[in-house]
């Protein structure tokens, strides 16, 4: 049908028999993936090693908890996939028990309040000072990673449509998420025309309350210019009608 997630079987072999080790992947090009042998890819010292499944559920629950500072057990259990939820609440509990973690309390954006996991103190540590700049976010960013997550912290509903029909989206193919400081305050669809070396920004939406004067607007030039040095894109053009409502 030509959906992306369409795999014919010899794909759908080879991304088992490189999940399951027999295959390594040796380069990427693209969206193409090289596959060979894992034998000749890793030296015999490495294939040699042996880990046991509890040493591997031990770093991925340090490890998702070192990246997100704080969270619950099954956002511990969601972030490598490695860990079933059953897994990451016994070791959440054990870690707990042994002093390792604490278990602390999350204000939401709902003003609810959601049991959770962090490193003792850091509660008590200092808070980093934030910047006022406004930042355009890939829409896999860590702060977005988790969609659900980023939405019970933010209150930021996002969702990404390149695979959605465009009948049925909401926003559009590739739209952005902008943050200011702690706050997600809007969206963006923008598209770079390399040939033309200008980005052209198609529409913005600013989040419910968030008021787009001058101030913000220039924080937006600024960042655009930003992404313009990236992009090779060295004008903006904003289309017709391009600030739409909340």
């Amino acid at each position: 049908s030509g959906g992306w997630w369409d795999w014919h079987p010899s794909k759908t072999a080879l991304e088992y028999h490189w999940r399951t080790g027999a295959l390594a992947v040796t380069k990427r090009e693209g969206f193409r993936k090289y596959y060979d042998l894992t034998e000749r890819v890793l030296p015999a010292s490495v294939l040699a090693e042996r880990t046991e499944p509890a040493e591997t559920l031990d770093w991925a629950c340090n490890a998702a908890l070192d990246r997100l500072a704080f969270a619950s057990s099954g956002e511990i259990a969601a972030f490598w996939a490695l860990a079933s939820p059953a897994e990451a609440k016994d070791w959440c509990a054990a870690e707990c028990a042994a002093g390792r973690i604490e278990e602390i309390e999350i204000g939401l954006a709902d003003g609810s309040w959601r049991r959770s996991f962090a490193r003792p103190g850091l509660v008590d540590g200092p808070v980093p000072e934030l910047s006022g700049r406004l930042r355009i976010l890939s829409p896999f960013d860590p702060a977005l990673r988790d969609r659900k997550r980023a939405e019970r912290l933010f209150g930021f509903s996002y969702r990404i449509e390149i695979f959605v029909p465009e009948t049925k989206r909401t926003y559009g193919y590739y739209v952005f998420p902008i943050l200011e400081g702690d706050r997600l305050v809007g969206r963006i669809d923008m598209k770079c025309a390399r040939a033309e070396g200008c980005l052209s920004v198609r529409a913005l939406w600013p989040e419910p309350g968030v008021k787009w004067g001058k101030l913000r607007h220039q924080k937006l030039l600024s960042e655009l210019d930003r992404l313009g040095g990236l992009t090779g894109c060295r004008t903006v053009d904003f289309g017709p009608g391009w600030l739409r409502d909340p």
